[in-house]
């Protein structure tokens, strides 16, 4: 069996959004996808807003993460925000989401950024685990908040 990590294409597009679907599913949070395959493809490769990484085994695609630059201020360099991680369940617990996470590592350092960072919900205590067995830490003082629909049309309104 061969493990390789590639950056997705276009035509990758159907693939990607079937696992966002996934990881949807996963998160008990299918009632909030609202893209369409369309959508991505403008998003991803015509303005280039994130970008996809495909994990296979041979030729099955078992695992994605999407990730996009963002910038500290503090460090004054960019860094890499993984947006979403996922690794079919027959596939878990075999060392290829650390694949993917060492993958998006050498990256960032090749990229200098300097950080790489994402959120994970609380309740995923087997993520939170695995993540801190890698070295990352948990940042607790911070709170993630968000506008979206209506109370960003109100904002911009007020």
């Amino acid at each position: 069996m061969v493990f390789t990590i590639l950056f997705a294409r276009e035509q990758d597009t159907a693939i990607i959004f079937s696992f966002i679907k996934k990881l949807a599913k996963y998160e008990k949070l299918s009632s909030e996808v609202s893209a369409t395959e369309e959508m991505l493809r403008e998003q991803l490769f015509e303005k280039k807003y994130a970008e996809v990484l495909l994990a296979r085994l041979d030729e099955e695609v078992i695992g994605f993460a999407l990730f996009f630059h963002n910038f500290s201020t503090f460090m004054g360099r960019s860094g890499i925000y993984l947006e979403d991680l996922f690794v079919k369940e027959s596939y878990r617990g075999k060392g290829y989401g650390k694949k993917i996470l060492q993958f998006l590592a050498k990256l960032a350092l090749e990229r200098n950024c300097g950080r790489l960072e994402w959120s994970v919900l609380d309740w995923n205590l087997e993520a939170i685990d695995f993540y801190k067995s890698l070295g990352a830490r948990m940042m607790n003082e911070w709170k993630v908040f968000r506008l979206t629909g209506d109370e960003l049309k109100n904002l911009r309104n007020n």
